[in-house]
């Protein structure tokens, strides 16, 4: 009997074994399969069954959390939706994230290991941690100056604190409120079917996502590569260019809205955007200095993220004399995205260093602890000290008496450059408006902002719109915000008898685009 007894007791053991061998396998072995298969509604219910953390400016919670007493329990929340939308993105139970929500998803979900201090205790145990906050860089005011500023206009707004690589505004006009997308009601699919049919598309964030023909605004870094190269010593000097100028191998003749362009310096150029000169000294320049000279200063970089991705600008890489002309005025196959033209202003104002921008200051835990922190870093070096002085001063000129005055800030040394991008078939569609710009208070150690403005739709007949008309005075609010010095108004400026009748965009008498 005791035999058939130690017989039963191994088989029952031998049972137990098989059993913990099984709970093992499935439990830690095949966890992994199961938490990723579909079917399993167990992890969506987590995620949604606390409030997610929050994404701060200004050191105020921008974001939310309603419980809404359904199976996915908490919904997202979003104040000031618009204002904030190109840099929050959605969080939605039914079409994802973007953006922030999705760049610091396990974060503000309370997945990342970096919210436990026992971060293994909760892989076993299943526990989740409260979600956490991303503390932003941006400006507030500044942030409301921009989207105000751009008002029912499409266009995009971006500034960056030039010693740091901080990002302090991204703005895109029209936008629309992520809140729309929270939930799983039927009204969540009307509103993803309505802003992704609607044709002026505000789910599209242009301050990063969509590039535009720089126009004359590129001529910053054309300036750079021709005084850095050494084709350009004194920016007093002629520069041997004629009006009109024929392109290389070519029959088109580019010309100038203004006069005076023909041999003009270089200081005289850039202070009233002439098409002729700057085409001229692209090809002067050379196109792989051109190339490199544009790749300084972040183009054809397709790795930036601040900390989601940005589109990549493009300088092209081959390009014939003729189209190399063309580039050099931010035409023919040159594009940058808002955020891009705010770092060339940056750098001219920060000694030539191209600053890794960033959006994310820091991040914590809900109770205020820090988890991680972003680093100042710099990219490049795009230019030359000495030529970096040399631009500022010829931004500066453009701002107290060339194309840029509309962005004249009274206390403040302000240096710009205005753009008008002929785009479309024949450069039929509407001009770009665009001006970019850095501001140092008077009484400032150093350049506090730089900024740059795009205006898609300018609000002005054709032939008037321009980027010192249209897109000055928006940069011109925001550089006030930073440099808290939105009381004071701009006082009148005396307008050059060239003012009237300059313009920074250009014709030419082919089909081939012209240089803004």
């Amino acid at each position: 009997m005791t035999r058939y007894i130690r017989h039963a007791a191994a088989f029952c053991a031998l049972l137990l074994i098989a059993l913990l061998v099984n709970a093992t396998r499935i439990q830690i072995v095949q966890a992994g399969s199961y938490d990723e298969n579909p079917a399993n509604r167990r992890h969506t219910i987590a995620r949604y069954g606390q409030p997610r953390g929050n994404i701060l400016v200004g050191g105020r919670a921008v974001t939310g959390s309603r419980d809404s007493g359904e199976r996915f329990r908490y919904e997202r929340t979003y104040k000031n939706g618009p204002l904030y939308a190109p840099v929050t993105g959605f969080a939605s139970q039914v079409y994802g994230t973007d953006l922030l929500e999705n760049a610091e998803d396990d974060l503000l979900a309370g997945t990342d290991p970096m919210l436990s201090p026992l971060p293994l205790w909760n892989d076993l145990t299943r526990a989740r941690n409260p979600g956490g906050n991303v503390v932003t860089t941006l400006d507030p005011a500044a942030q409301q100056a921009a989207y105000t500023g751009l008002g029912a206009r499409r266009g995009a707004v971006a500034a960056i604190e030039p010693s740091t690589g901080r990002i302090l505004v991204l703005v895109s006009t029209p936008s629309y409120d992520p809140g729309e997308l929270s939930g799983t009601d039927s009204a969540v699919a009307d509103a993803w079917a309505r802003l992704h049919g609607a044709a002026d598309k505000p789910m599209l964030n242009r301050a990063v996502r969509q590039t535009y023909p720089p126009g004359s605004t590129f001529k910053v870094i054309t300036a750079a590569a021709a005084l850095d190269a050494g084709v350009v010593t004194d920016v007093d000097a002629p520069t041997k260019s004629p009006d009109p100028y024929r392109l290389p191998g070519s029959s088109a003749r580019l010309t100038n809205e203004v006069e005076g362009c023909a041999n003009a310096s270089l200081r005289y150029a850039f202070e009233w955007s002439c098409n002729t000169v700057f085409a001229k000294l692209g090809v002067d320049v050379g196109s792989s200095r051109m190339r490199a000279m544009a790749a300084e200063f972040g183009f054809n970089d397709g790795g930036l993220r601040i900390p989601f991705q940005v589109s990549p600008s493009t300088f092209d890489t081959r390009v014939d004399p003729a189209q190399l002309a063309l580039s050099s005025i931010g035409q023919y196959n040159t594009r940058a995205t808002p955020l891009q033209m705010a770092m060339v202003a940056a750098a001219v104002a920060d000694n030539g260093s191209v600053r890794a921008p960033h959006l994310v200051e820091r991040t914590t835990t809900d109770d205020g602890d820090t988890v991680s922190a972003t680093g100042q870093r710099t990219l490049r070096q795009a230019m030359n000290p000495a030529t970096a002085v040399r631009l500022r001063e010829l931004m500066t000129d453009v701002v107290e008496e060339g194309t840029g005055t509309n962005a004249a800030v009274p206390g403040a040394t302000v240096g710009g450059k205005s753009g008008t991008a002929q785009h479309g078939i024949d450069n039929s569609g509407t001009p770009y408006a665009w001006f970019i710009s850095w501001a140092q208070a008077d009484d400032g150690m150093a350049p506090a902002v730089a900024v740059a403005v795009v205006v898609e739709d300018a609000a002005a007949e054709r032939g008037d719109i321009s980027g010192g008309g249209d897109a000055a005075p928006i940069a011109r609010s925001v550089m006030e915000a930073v440099l808290d010095s939105s009381s004071l108004k701009a006082s009148p400026l005396k307008t050059s008898p060239l003012k009237s009748s300059s313009r920074d965009s250009s014709s030419l008498n082919s089909s081939s685009g012209g240089g803004g």
